[in-house]
């Protein structure tokens, strides 16, 4: 809940002034309802979260697929080299950053693929294995997200679920373990 005064938010934990009266930071805190209410403090529900990374606001799912874009006449945007213009869904953003993970988890190693080309020392087996399970795992994950019906599912992919314990019960496909 959060507490407001003559129209403005007051913060817990923040000492503020009324008709002249400081209040110590502990104030609303420690008092009751109507002791608040004695002095023209209204309790308001807190504004409705939503997840940014999926929604442009409560209840406002972000673009799930990719939509030729269009201007506000409907008529279909190219650009200058008259290619059509996307606009990209959250599918679209979600596998590229897949892909940039994976690139991130594999550029670690591949010194060993530069050695291997220029000294033709092998490369060890537990690294070559790890590279290939980052690649599946990668492509794993993209179906997994194309695979979504509707953006909630998305998040919940995405985010996880956790039982009471907070051990994980679903989600997307983790990434192996590092090689050693």
């Amino acid at each position: 809940m959060a507490f407001k005064l003559n129209g403005k938010t007051l913060s817990v934990g923040v000492p503020f002034t009324s008709d002249g009266i400081n209040y110590p930071a502990n104030w609303l805190r420690l008092t009751t309802l109507d002791e608040k209410k004695a002095i023209g403090i209204t309790e308001v529900a807190d504004e409705a979260t939503y997840d940014q990374r999926f929604y442009w606001g409560v209840g406002n799912a972000k673009r799930l697929v990719d939509e030729n874009a269009k201007d506000k006449d409907g008529n279909l945007i190219k650009d200058a080299d008259g290619n059509q213009v996307i606009n990209e869904g959250l599918k679209t953003l979600w596998v590229r950053q897949q892909k940039e993970q994976a690139g991130s988890l594999l550029a670690k190693y591949d010194w060993y693929i530069t050695r291997k080309a220029e000294k033709g020392t092998a490369i060890p087996s537990a690294i070559a294995t790890y590279r290939d399970a980052i690649r599946t795992i990668c492509t794993t994950r993209e179906n997994e997200i194309n695979a979504c019906s509707d953006v909630a599912a998305l998040k919940i992919l995405i985010d996880g679920t956790y039982d009471s314990d907070r051990k994980r019960t679903s989600g997307i496909t983790l990434w192996p373990e590092e090689a050693d």
